[in-house]
């Protein structure tokens, strides 16, 4: 079963307590996207200026069973571009500056090849963007969102419509509780839930993550990291973690026996869980250096000992 994603290809400039770097590879799609690509493959729906390095674009095309033919490169036009600056603990960061570029465009097409995907998720962007998005894919049978502080300011009656229309939502601690107004995190989440999905999975940064479904409650720490030099796209790198694993065990038919007739694939806690897994161990090789180069230079024995040391680390008996 196909995994789909859209979003922002980016140009970012970082700068950190551990140093700076500027015009690196960035944007939500393609940190997602390079995540998942681990469990298997990957198509991409995103836009760029003529001003994307071809090493960029071939950062991208190194990522096994990353599909980049739906990343449209606009002459005449420039790409996203975000600047930041982290504080001492890495937790809050100022935004320098941003540059629409392409977002203010009319967003690309999905091509016709990929119009049969199953498994979809909306990385951040404007919720009007990705409802318009959902359109173009009929056959979905999963459909999980981000979304921002921004857009739940901005664009509230879209945001709105498009939750009633996913089956997830992933989002932080602190927009959850400005979608909501409720600052404990599970109340929101239940909230969320009379909108219209049936999970809501909150990020805690530091602090893990925690699901709330329909059937039930759970929590996860995050991985115990010693060297943390980057915490941009941990977010988008934790979702593609997530998605990718539950695409990956779709494919391979392995659905509960007792997955009920109105809903196949049976996306619950029993499989939400382990997927939150996978996307809290992939977040974790992101941090560990400046924009893709913790996901380039991860090769599949590293991830996989990583995770065995992790749901090491979960049992407490």
């Amino acid at each position: 079963m196909t995994l789909i994603v859209t979003g922002t290809i980016g140009i970012d400039t970082i700068h950190a307590p551990t140093g700076s770097v500027e015009n690196v590879l960035g944007g939500s799609c393609t940190y997602f996207a390079a995540a998942a690509s681990f469990h298997g493959p990957v198509r991409i729906v995103a836009a760029a200026g003529d001003d994307l390095p071809d090493s960029m674009r071939a950062t991208l095309a190194s990522f096994k069973g990353l599909d980049t033919s739906g990343l449209e490169v606009r002459r005449n036009s420039k790409t996203f571009r975000w600047g930041g600056r982290y504080h001492t603990n890495m937790d809050r960061r100022d935004t320098l500056f941003t540059e629409l570029g392409v977002l203010v465009e009319p967003p690309p097409p999905v091509p016709p090849a990929f119009a049969d995907s199953q498994f979809v998720f909306l990385a951040n962007s404007h919720p009007a963007v990705q409802l318009g998005f959902l359109e173009r894919l009929p056959s979905r049978v999963l459909t999980v969102a981000d979304t921002m502080d921004l857009w739940i300011n901005t664009a509230r009656p879209e945001l709105d419509r498009l939750l009633k229309q996913i089956d997830g939502l992933v989002l932080n601690y602190d927009e959850a509780e400005l979608l909501t107004g409720k600052r404990n995190p599970v109340t929101a989440a239940r909230h969320m839930l009379d909108m219209g999905p049936s999970f809501v999975v909150i990020k805690k940064g530091e602090h893990g993550c925690l699901l709330v479904h329909k059937e039930g409650i759970g929590a996860l720490p995050a991985y115990p990291a010693e060297n943390v030099i980057d915490p941009t796209g941990a977010g988008d790198s934790f979702a593609g973690g997530m998605m990718g694993y539950i695409a990956s065990q779709r494919a391979r038919g392995t659905a509960p026996k007792n997955a009920p007739a109105d809903d196949p694939l049976n996306i619950g806690v029993e499989i939400l869980l382990p997927a939150l897994a996978h996307g809290t161990v992939m977040a974790s090789f992101t941090i560990e250096e400046f924009s893709l180069a913790g996901l380039s230079r991860l090769t599949r024995d590293k991830l996989d000992q990583r995770f065995t040391e992790y749901v090491n680390m979960l049992r407490i008996w």
